[in-house]
């Protein structure tokens, strides 16, 4: 067998670069607007639509953070909560430049960054987070969340378990 050529990537799969990471973010991003749009339109006409005893879609505009939090303030969180998300997204790619040969960490900060620059995009624009899915139990309603909403919750639990991985080496 002869030497193997540096250039030969079939059997070396170089690490995802931070384009990848901030690639997908961007399809992460895209998916919560279209969804923010489309929904907005349906919903238009009639703003709280029953689906099946545990899923509605419901038209919430949040002018606060998670659960509504400082959302019956004068206005001055829009800017407060847009500030958090930019830093905190120049923060993450950051971090992502560092590491992104760490696949799990990775995937945890760009969903999360996807997240946040959706939700950021909705408090740029229109001064308030568009929210639109409303799961719940009989009475008992989970406050109404998004696309964003969703990948933020599933990268804060990829970087738990990425953490908890650490932890345990």
């Amino acid at each position: 067998m002869g030497k193997k050529n540096s250039s030969d990537n079939s059997l070396n799969v170089s690490p995802p670069r931070l384009m990848t990471w901030l690639g997908i973010a961007a399809i992460i991003m895209l998916l919560d607007q279209l969804t923010k749009i489309t929904f907005e339109r349906v919903l238009a006409v009639e703003p709280n639509k029953f689906i099946n005893a545990y899923f509605n879609l419901v038209m919430v505009y949040n002018k606060g953070a998670a659960f509504s939090f400082l959302a019956d303030q004068q206005g001055w969180q829009r800017y407060f909560f847009a500030a958090i998300s930019l830093a905190a997204s120049l923060f993450i790619i950051w971090l992502l430049r560092r590491h992104a040969e760490q696949k799990l960490f990775c995937w945890s900060l760009t969903l999360i960054l996807g997240g946040a620059v959706g939700n950021l995009i909705d408090r740029i624009a229109y001064g308030h987070v568009i929210d639109f899915i409303d799961l719940h139990i009989n009475n008992w309603h989970w406050p109404a969340f998004n696309v964003a909403d969703s990948a933020i919750t599933l990268g804060a639990i990829l970087f738990v378990l990425d953490e908890l991985r650490r932890v345990k080496r």
